[in-house]
């Protein structure tokens, strides 16, 4: 019975080889992704506030109006679609929002008002927006121009006590959003 142990042992690891080589080959002929995974965790007052987002980057590319059509629903991020999670309730631009995790679509406009949607519909792809059925805010919010950021960006700008500033960019258009979380935990 030993004779055939080592050849039998042999045989699988070769298989083994066989079958797992291509795909690291494969992966490494890949590269790396063009939009690399990033996170921005923040705690206002009591509440954690974590983005979870694919970050692309302009190369040159003409973005809004072009790359990212005016009047239409955009997800701001990359492949897997952008997630908030909130630890608690708090206010977006003095919208309650409950907490839980969503995924953050913007319908850009060429002109006035942007709309930030948060959706209930989680762990999907950039593409397509699931629907208004499952969303759970849409709000209005003013862009602005910046100087430009080749990656999208989210961040904190400022946080104080129970507040905060939540900003999402990418080349010279930008959007900032009010935060305001409860000061006590919740019961």
């Amino acid at each position: 019975m030993r004779r055939w142990a080592a050849p039998a042992l042999a045989t699988v690891l070769l298989l083994v080889v066989t079958l797992v080589a291509p795909s690291r080959v494969a992966l490494q002929a890949q590269g790396y992704p063009f939009s690399q995974r990033g996170t921005v965790t923040q705690r206002v007052a009591f509440t954690e506030i974590s983005i979870e987002y694919g970050r692309p980057t302009a190369r040159g590319r003409a973005l809004f109006g072009a790359l990212v059509p005016w009047d239409s629903i955009w997800h701001p991020g990359a492949d897997q679609a952008t997630e908030i999670t909130i630890s608690q309730n708090i206010t977006l631009n003095d919208r309650p929002v409950p907490k839980g995790t969503y995924t953050t679509w913007l319908i850009p406009h060429a002109q006035g008002m942007w709309t930030l949607i948060l959706n209930r519909t989680t762990n999907i792809q950039h593409t397509p927006y699931p629907g208004t059925a499952s969303d759970a805010l849409r709000i209005d919010v003013a862009p602005d121009e910046a100087s430009h950021l080749e990656t999208v960006s989210w961040f904190f700008p400022l946080v104080l006590r129970d507040e905060a500033r939540l900003r999402m960019q990418w080349g010279t258009k930008g959007i900032t959003m009010r935060i305001k979380a409860a000061y006590r935990p919740d019961a």
